[in-house]
């Protein structure tokens, strides 16, 4: 199988995806917009992964591609082709489906508690979850939800955490992606940021990481590995 993956930030960790990608012996094809390297003008590979990014869905005077990006997401799933959109790229792809973005409404950090809709239950990639599952969040912005799009998942603070359109366009507020060690990396990376969102945080990292990180690097890899076998080799 062949994977568009677009990047919008010049640190992007693959984490769980990249290794469910790589036990599906899946080619990749990376794409970096912000650099100002050109979109592809059609759904060239199998499916489609957007990571997320510092920037805000509707930053176009700072990102003038997100407009083609989100375009692409519904190019993609128009063929009928798998789409994952995690954090920025869940928003992107809201966007993409008419939903409106709101900016600076949503703020959560660290590993927090995402409960499944009832549609989640049943749903054939989120269903590999628990009712309840923690996971980790970094973001301030969220979305309503599109029209048609199935509802899958909830949090206190931003209750459009998952939602599906189609058989197989996904979009995650939450960052499924983040193992222990990537999230061990951004605060490596990024301390005033992380800072900034929680000024608590990196005292409470390692035990936090023993306890819900855990458990949150196993949810991680079932559902990358159920949106991966969605994927179809053309």
């Amino acid at each position: 199988m062949r994977i568009a993956i677009v990047e919008n930030t010049s640190v992007t960790h693959h984490g769980l995806v990249g290794v469910a990608l790589h036990e599906a012996a899946a080619l990749i094809d990376l794409w970096k917009p912000w650099t100002g390297q050109p979109l592809p003008d059609v759904p060239e590979a199998d499916a489609l992964v957007v990571f997320g990014g510092e920037q805000a869905a509707t930053d176009d005077h700072t990102h003038p591609y997100l407009p083609d990006l989100a375009r692409l997401m519904a190019a993609y799933t128009a063929a009928g082709k798998p789409v994952l959109g995690i954090c920025l790229g869940s928003q992107l792809l809201a966007r993409a489906f008419g939903a409106e973005n709101q900016v600076g409404t949503a703020r959560e950090f660290g590993w927090v508690d995402v409960s499944l809709t009832s549609a989640g239950r049943d749903d054939p990639v989120l269903s590999v979850l628990p009712a309840s599952f923690p996971v980790f969040q970094w973001h301030s912005d969220t979305f309503t939800l599109p029209d048609g799009a199935i509802h899958l998942a909830t949090s206190a603070t931003a209750p459009h955490q998952a939602f599906r359109i189609g058989r197989a366009t996904y979009g995650t507020q939450f960052h499924f992606e983040a193992s222990r060690a990537v999230v061990a990396d951004w605060l490596h990376r990024f301390p005033e940021g992380v800072d900034r969102m929680d000024p608590a945080f990196r005292a409470r990292h390692d035990g936090l990481a023993r306890t819900l990180g855990q458990s949150a690097d196993a949810h991680g890899l079932a559902l990358a590995r159920a949106w991966t076998g969605l994927v179809r080799r053309d």
